[in-house]
């Protein structure tokens, strides 16, 4: 059997049960975190982690992706994460960084979520960062997966889950079973979410939220490629970089309105958009977010990645900022 038609049965058996599960999923969809005032719903894109010219974690721009992400009605942040470069930072600079952006989201509507794993199985590293970010006045943590077997992963959640009274977010990867999913639903009472980039997503969601009677939230990953699908699926929230998660929650808010016709569209134009700058670095320079000479710093592990793209030339630039003064400005929030 294709892939293709893997999903065309999938989509056949969601429409099945969806009515019986309506009521379940619109209890989610406002459901507040553990502060009773931000829903864990919607566009939760993964910020960017800027750095000075001399390599030092430059907390302005950091504290901008907040900023700009309540201006823009973004549900969500979530940082540090893989795209973030988390491995790349130190425990100082995770804590700074992780008390800048809850500082400058305190008033603000985005919910605000510190990745709280670590390098090398370190348990208590991880239990210090969630309390940190407890105390700091996060609305939810998350967290990669450790290396180990079903029972260590397990462990791993319960021990994190059980630092605080946050919700947690986890993220799958790699092999991580539906079957384990379900279980630590089942045996962690702050686990609110799920981020699930295992095998593929698209062919697990509606087993999980079957299983799980609807009551956790399903985010996708991987580029939020597929958000059309997705949210046909019932995919609760999508982590995309910020530059254009305005524009992205703009064809979730459709979609959730009814309007499917509309988000299609919505959704198109950032494709669009995207085949024709292939800027997301300067996008956040372009928006006002970052500094023109803010800079990333390289990931281990990356490989070619870390160099993809060479710097933008003036007349790039300024054919970005064309690009979205002409295409995207109406619907420009941020």
């Amino acid at each position: 059997m294709t892939l293709e038609m893997d999903r065309r049965t999938i989509l056949k058996s969601f429409s099945s049960v969806a009515a019986g599960m309506a009521l379940s999923r619109a209890g989610f969809a406002a459901a507040p975190s553990s502060k009773g005032k931000k829903v864990l719903r919607g566009l939760f894109p993964i910020a960017q982690t800027p750095f000075t010219q001399d390599d030092k974690l430059d907390l302005d721009s950091l504290a901008a992706e907040v900023k700009f992400c309540n201006r823009g009605s973004v549900p969500g942040l979530i940082w540090p994460q893989i795209a973030s470069g988390w491995s790349t930072l130190s425990t100082s600079e995770r804590m700074a960084g992780a008390e800048t952006i809850l500082a400058a989201g305190k008033g603000g509507t985005t919910s605000l979520v510190i990745g709280v794993q670590t390098q090398n199985n370190d348990l208590q590293g991880a239990i210090d960062f969630a309390k940190h970010a407890a105390k700091n006045g996060a609305d939810a943590i998350c967290s990669l997966p450790p290396k180990g077997d079903d029972a260590a992963l397990l462990s791993y959640y319960k021990s994190i889950g059980s630092a605080t009274d946050l919700p947690l977010f986890v993220q799958t990867i790699g092999d991580m079973s539906v079957d384990l999913i379900v279980k630590m639903y089942n045996e962690i009472p702050t686990m609110r979410v799920v981020k699930d980039e295992a095998g593929d997503p698209l062919a697990r969601i509606t087993e999980i939220r079957k299983r799980t009677d609807d009551k956790i939230g399903i985010f996708a990953g991987k580029g939020v490629r597929l958000m059309i699908d997705e949210m046909q699926l019932g995919f609760a929230g999508y982590c995309p970089v910020v530059a254009l998660s305005d524009v992205y929650q703009q064809a979730f808010e459709l979609y959730e309105a009814g309007k499917h016709r509309e988000a299609f569209d919505m959704f198109g134009r950032i494709l669009a958009f995207d085949s024709i700058t292939h800027a997301d670095q300067y996008l956040l320079v372009a928006r006002g977010i970052f500094k023109e000479n803010t800079k990333s710093r390289p990931m281990p592990g990356m490989g070619d990645q870390n160099n993809k793209a060479a710097p933008l030339t003036d007349e790039e630039k300024k054919a970005v900022l064309k690009a979205l003064d002409t295409y995207l400005k109406p619907y420009l929030r941020g």
